[in-house]
């Protein structure tokens, strides 16, 4: 457990503003099947159902949850090897 990426870590990034709205952004590391792996996750506010005017807090858990079910149920595949 001294190894950061054997905890599957999510951590939390910043709030940004866009066009298209807010987002909760977060990085991610981890270790699953022999693979370490790192990633980035935005996740849309309005989508997390939380307003802008609730606490801090409370935006940050909500997002985050949704980042790791996403994260979980994700399929991924090599982008030049999908045409083979």
């Amino acid at each position: 457990m001294k190894n950061i990426a054997e905890n599957n870590l999510i951590r939390f990034i910043n709030i940004t503003k866009k066009k298209d709205g807010m987002f909760a952004n977060f990085k991610v590391k981890g270790i699953r099947g022999g693979t370490a792996f790192s990633s980035s996750i935005s996740v849309d506010i309005t989508a997390a159902e939380v307003d802008a005017g609730d606490s801090l807090e409370k935006i940050i858990e909500e997002s985050a949850r949704i980042a790791v079910r996403e994260l979980k149920k994700s399929e991924l595949q090599f982008e030049g090897l999908a045409a083979v």
